[in-house]
């Protein structure tokens, strides 16, 4: 090992600290950051082919995918939102009022159980009219408490997100042109071999479009299928609960059936036969099928990792980074995978 002189402990000490303060710097809008990266990654490709329109002219070749960014994601992704805080805002007024009455499902299904299983939830005071009202009253009180949070927290942050989508969007366009000569000079810059940086680099970014094209895609696919059959059977707020399900679709083993299921319980239970039946066979054939059919496709299999390593890291993501570690989780654990493979496989870490 070369032995550093003060001069070179003193500069790395420098460039240590410089680092960190700009990394500091930055967090404010790490969201904004993040994903202007993420959408470079993503559209890459698409920017090359428009490289090849406007003959090599790396300027408009960004502005075309960044149009094209705004009107095929943001604009479709603003006007669900709106829907979905429109609905949402719906069904809580419905629910205050009584209008929508928790209670009154729940004594349904009880008056369509066998007498076997209303005697063996008598036992566990699971049939109690007073404790259940009592519960959802106090759960109705939790749940408006957190929505008024939730309602004042967004009024008060729209101006942040909407400068958070500008620095994003103003980014991506610097990504896209000059994003080439960035990932060059950061390839320099990283002091570990030829070997370890291409299959270390090449590794995060496929991971980034597996994780976003391909859990996103499939999700949103989940998601919009459910909230279809939910639209078709007349349940209450179908857009509210195809975003629900599209957001457990990121999670295996968890998935949207942990919503369609208990509907189409409700049905079975009530009595609404052909509901409940349509429902399980559209759940287990389309909705569970998708994921089978699609991800292969846009995902393909050399990326695929372990579903529990999926699970555990987009939980402990989403946990440490909000929304943005659903990517942010995968993308560290494929590194960690990939990391311990070259360790693993190196030569000039273990004796012979």
């Amino acid at each position: 090992m070369t032995q550093l002189t003060l001069q070179q402990k003193c500069f790395l000490l420098l460039l240590t600290i410089v680092t960190i303060g700009f990394v500091w710097i930055l967090m404010p809008y790490f969201g904004a950051v993040f994903w202007g990266m993420v959408f470079a990654i993503l559209f890459e490709s698409l920017y090359r082919r428009f490289l090849g329109v406007t003959k090599q002219k790396p300027t408009w070749a960004a502005l075309l995918t960044l149009l094209t960014v705004i009107v095929s994601v943001l604009i479709p992704l603003g006007l669900i939102t709106a829907s979905l805080v429109n609905e949402a805002a719906t069904v809580y007024s419905r629910v205050g009022s009584g209008q929508i009455n928790f209670a009154e499902y729940f004594q349904r299904i009880l008056h369509a159980l066998p007498s076997w299983m209303v005697g063996l939830l008598e036992r566990f005071g699971l049939t109690s009219m007073a404790s259940l009202q009592q519960k959802l009253t106090a759960g109705a009180t939790q749940i408006s408490q957190t929505g008024a949070k939730y309602a004042l927290n967004f009024g008060m942050n729209t101006f942040d997100f909407l400068v958070g989508l500008t620095v994003m969007l103003y980014l991506l366009f610097f990504l896209l042109r000059d994003g080439e000569s960035l990932a060059r000079r950061i390839r320099h810059a990283v002091p570990l071999g030829r070997k370890y940086k291409s299959r270390l680099f090449d590794n995060f970014t496929t991971v980034i479009r597996a994780t976003v094209k391909g859990n996103v895609l499939v999700a949103a696919a989940q998601g919009a299928l459910g909230g279809l059959a939910f639209w078709f059977l007349h349940v209450e707020a179908p857009l509210l609960w195809a975003v629900v399900m599209a957001f457990l679709s990121l999670l295996p083993a968890v998935g949207a059936a942990i919503v369609w299921v208990p509907v189409a319980i409700y049905f079975l239970a009530t009595g609404a036969i052909w509901q409940g039946v349509f429902l399980v066979v559209f759940g287990v054939l389309v909705i569970g099928l998708v994921d089978n059919l699609l991800r292969p496709l846009l995902v393909g299999k050399d990326t695929k990792m372990p579903d529990y390593v999926v699970l555990l890291s987009t939980i402990g993501g989403m946990e440490l980074f909000g929304l943005n570690g659903f990517v942010i989780g995968p993308v560290v654990a494929a590194l960690f995978i990939a990391a311990w493979d070259l360790f693993a496989s190196a030569e000039e870490f273990h004796d012979e």
